[in-house]
């Protein structure tokens, strides 16, 4: 069983404490769900997570637009990644799909939010190029102006959600300063003539991604999100928000490896005995308890600070990404050598972990990019 001790901190309300029982008790009732087929599975994920009312936090309800609680995005993603990995990527991925119309997007744009915390559209967040991925100002897919439109040109990749999504947001250069200042967002659906799946893109945990295309995809100006030429500023806004759920995601994934690795220590013998009576079986589990542990405080401060009202929290979300998915790889990995062949034997949940959190430490901000924030923040302290 998944220690809970940490609702008990300051960070939390009760609100949060009640919120995280009832959703444990809907995901020990419906998670996994079968992953034979990931498209079908991420819909049915999808069209349950909304039917039940677990995407009401992934965006603003236009009808009351109050902000998003960062914390309750946490308790979620840390909750179903310990169950499975896959419902944390649906939930995921309709938060970060919508992050840029919760904030910035007109309330036409916002009518889709209805739809997506419903359950009843799946959304996909575009930034990512063949050539530009931490790179984000060095994006080369462009939005040229014609008349009452824009023309979008050129290729998005890694596209989370790609094939399956309803409505993508995109980043693309319109133009109007060199770099990060030149690149404005938009809302594409996906039924728009010239976007196609170019390919979709397989990987080791097995989800729903691709690289788009646009060839002279067209949509009307008043897609844009925002102003022209603030669409960095709209994607770093957004991850500002979500990069701390990278990091609750992989806390959930290293919860449930401990657990895991507990279990296997109680109830397997070595020499005559249970594993949990080796010295060296308990050093492997006060170092990944002492992981754990250190990974959620930085997580929760990240999100209790932003619901606090920072306006940025930059040097937070950094730092708990970083930690957190550092070191939940390696409470992972030492939860497979605590498990032996079965660790490695495919199926087995510390064989999925495994896989699954391997990405966690590249996408949203890769880990030597996460350092490099962190420096800059820290400098510029100074």
């Amino acid at each position: 069983m998944a220690d809970k001790s940490f609702l008990t901190w300051p960070f939390f309300e009760d609100r949060h404490r009640q919120y995280a029982e009832r959703l444990e008790a809907w995901c020990a009732a419906n998670l996994p769900v079968d992953h034979a087929d990931v498209d079908a599975a991420c819909h049915e994920l999808v069209r349950m997570l909304g039917r039940d009312g677990w995407l009401k936090p992934t965006a603003v309800d236009p009808a009351d637009p109050a902000p998003l609680d960062v914390r309750t995005l946490c308790i979620t993603r840390e909750t179903l990644a310990r169950h499975d990995g896959l419902a944390d990527f649906a939930f995921a991925m309709q938060g970060l799909g919508t992050g840029a119309i919760s904030f910035f997007g007109t309330p036409e744009q916002q009518r889709w939010l209805g739809k997506t915390r419903a359950g009843e559209a799946i959304s996909a967040f575009a930034l990512s190029e063949p050539r530009s991925g931490s790179d984000v100002a060095n994006m080369d897919m462009s939005a040229t102006r014609d008349g009452g439109s824009y023309v979008l040109t050129g290729e998005k990749t890694w596209i989370s959600n790609g094939g399956i999504a309803d409505l993508y947001v995109v980043f693309a250069r319109t133009g109007e300063a060199p770099g990060a200042k030149g690149i404005s967002t938009f809302l594409v659906p996906a039924d728009t003539q010239g976007l196609k799946i170019a390919e979709r893109l397989e990987v080791i945990a097995p989800h729903p991604i691709a690289r788009l295309s646009f060839e002279g995809a067209r949509v009307p100006a008043s897609a844009m999100i925002g102003k022209p030429g603030e669409g960095f500023r709209i994607a770093m806004s957004v991850l500002d928000v979500f990069r701390s759920t990278v990091g609750a995601a992989a806390l959930g994934f290293a919860r449930r490896a401990l657990d895991e690795s507990v279990k296997r220590a109680a109830e397997r013998k070595l020499f005559g005995a249970p594993m949990a009576e080796l010295q060296m079986v308990q050093g492997h589990l006060a170092d990944m308890a002492l992981d754990v542990d250190a990974a959620a405080l930085l997580v929760y401060r990240a999100a209790w600070t932003k619901d606090m009202g920072a306006a940025r929290v930059t040097r937070e979300a950094a730092m708990a990404k970083l930690f957190a998915t550092d070191r939940a790889q390696g409470v992972i990995d030492r939860a497979v050598q605590l498990h032996g062949g079965d660790g490695v034997r495919r199926g087995h949940i510390v064989e999925s972990l495994y896989r699954e959190i391997r990405a966690l430490r590249i996408y949203e901000g890769a880990s030597d990019v996460q350092k490099v924030v962190i420096a800059r923040q820290v400098l510029g302290a100074v």
